[in-house]
């Protein structure tokens, strides 16, 4: 029997370069070995909380653009669970590092946060349901991936980092990132070439920037001009 290759797996396979180059970033390896200062992590997660606002709105477009009420119903459980309940464990968390909420919310959006939440937002806008998807997925699957590879390498010695790695290791965020590649594998599967070309484009893209936010919050980035 032919056994044929998820079309998540194709994408998975065609951004390697990028997701391993994540692992090796020396942001996610000073949380992995505890030698992450401070302050760059305080500037991520300032940086993480603006990029959750604009990613919930992206859930809002899977609403929108879903195919079937169950399916409706399901990007509105992530985008009331990201908005009134993870966002709430972001501030707590956020707190334990001594960013206040206004903190949070005043924080000017650094050049690459800006450009990636336009870039999904932009994907879900214009594109389709599995292009939504496309946009969202290496966010949601790749922390999975960084998650469970620093938990599996003995997690961090700083208690703090360490609670990170268990958010992104813990069963629930891996279920939902398994749920969405598995709603993209069944939407696509009489998918023409030239679609799968375009949402292949939109996955690279977002892998970038996932790389990108990384490098971002390593250098504290700022607008220079």
């Amino acid at each position: 029997m032919i056994q044929h290759t998820k079309f998540t797996d194709e994408l998975r396979q065609f951004a390697a370069p990028i997701w391993e180059a994540d692992l090796r970033h020396p942001f996610v390896q000073g949380i992995a070995d505890g030698t992450l200062p401070k302050e760059k992590f305080k500037y991520y997660l300032i940086q993480d909380y603006l990029f959750l606002l604009d990613y919930s709105r992206v859930f809002a477009y899977g609403v929108i653009k879903a195919h079937d009420e169950a399916t409706m119903a399901l990007f509105s459980r992530l985008l009331n669970e990201t908005l009134n309940t993870e966002m709430d464990l972001h501030r707590g968390y956020c707190e334990k590092f001594g960013i206040s909420p206004t903190e949070m919310e005043s924080a000017p959006v650094a050049p690459t946060t800006h450009a990636y939440t336009r870039h999904i937002l932009h994907v879900a806008q214009v594109g389709t349901l599995a292009d939504v998807i496309a946009g969202v997925l290496p966010c949601q699957w790749g922390y999975a991936e960084i998650g469970t590879s620093l938990a599996e390498q003995g997690g961090s010695p700083e208690p703090l980092y360490q609670e990170w790695i268990d958010m992104y290791a813990s069963a629930e965020f891996l279920a939902l990132g398994e749920w969405l590649r598995n709603l993209l594998n069944d939407i696509t599967t009489e998918s023409s070439l030239d679609e799968k070309d375009r949402l292949q484009k939109y996955f690279l893209m977002s892998s970038r920037y996932e790389y990108l936010f990384w490098e971002m919050a390593w250098t504290e980035q700022g607008w220079q001009i």
